[in-house]
């Protein structure tokens, strides 16, 4: 140390209050640099990757291929993403989850990996395929965990097919197209859409089709789903309904009507997040799930 300082520009006697000053220095530059970070609610952090699946492939349904991945072992539990997406949005739940449970993720048809038909877009068709895949699986009835589109797909399951569903996590759905924000002006959505297109040509069988896809979907988001609350009313399952505190795409008022028709529903609000929960806040997200998941019917 005496041999080093003495080749410094400095005398030891005066190195350690500089040296004090440079960490003061960084400590504030720090704490402004926090100060000035946009709050998590404005951000879209990076889509994570899945981890190593168990299993995976394409499997035949409904005369079309269905990605797929599966991971970890116990009771199932099927994870389905949001409009435009794909599975990789799940990788930090898929964590969380897999050492308790047999994980299963798809993508959607049309959506990530996943091809399709000449069928418009529609929840029953897609809560279709969700069962068409659980059969290739040979899984009778999974807990279902969805976001946005998955989530209204897992609603779909809960009323037409219930034997084949045994808990409901449902996170940012809607009953009505009348329940869905304007979310043109969002940063936030904007960069989502913009990142799912480069991710739809990095994983689609149909790579150009981005903006033909989106339209369809856009068709269908305009129509469907439109739910009363005697449809929501037939949904026996246990049910969790959930959305962040700052969600720009779903009114409250409709979350918490879904939640209040849905006999013995759960409402969660999660704080300081959006439509994005998952990934601006995975832990908190991942938290409420195996709370859910661990809970006695």
């Amino acid at each position: 140390m005496h041999t080093l300082l003495s080749l410094l520009p400095f005398s030891q006697e005066n190195i350690m209050p500089a040296f004090r000053r440079w960490l003061i220095a960084i400590a504030l530059l720090s704490s402004l640099t926090a100060a000035h970070a946009a709050p998590r609610w404005l951000t879209l952090p990076p889509t994570p990757t899945l981890p190593k699946a168990a299993e995976s492939g394409l499997a035949p349904v409904n005369g079309i291929k269905i990605w797929y991945a599966t991971f970890g072992h116990g009771d199932p539990v099927v994870m389905i993403h949001g409009g435009l997406a794909n599975s990789n949005y799940w990788a930090h739940q898929v964590r969380a989850l897999q050492d308790r449970y047999r994980v299963i993720v798809l993508d959607s048809r049309g959506h990530g990996r996943s091809s399709r038909d000449a069928q418009p877009y529609g929840y029953d068709l897609m809560a279709s395929d969700v069962i068409g895949l659980m059969d290739y699986l040979k899984i009778g009835k999974a807990a279902i965990v969805g976001w946005s589109d998955g989530a209204i797909i897992g609603l779909d399951i809960a009323m037409k097919h219930p034997d084949r569903i045994s808990k409901l996590f449902a996170f940012a759905a809607n009953s009505d197209p009348s329940a869905v924000a304007d979310i043109s002006k969002s940063d936030v959505f904007n960069a989502f859409i913009g990142r799912a297109g480069e991710e739809y040509k990095r994983l689609s069988p149909t790579p150009t089709a981005y903006n033909a896809f989106v339209d369809q979907i856009k068709q269908m988001w305009d129509t469907q789903p439109k739910w009363t609350a005697a449809d929501l009313a037939k949904i026996k399952v246990p049910t969790w309904i959930v959305d962040g505190d700052r969600d720009e795409a779903i009114k409250r008022e409709n979350t918490e009507f879904m939640a209040a028709s849905i006999p013995n529903a759960g409402l969660l609000i999660q704080p300081q997040v959006t439509h994005f929960s998952f990934l601006q806040d995975p832990q908190q997200f991942s938290d409420d799930v195996l709370r859910f998941l661990g809970q006695a019917r």
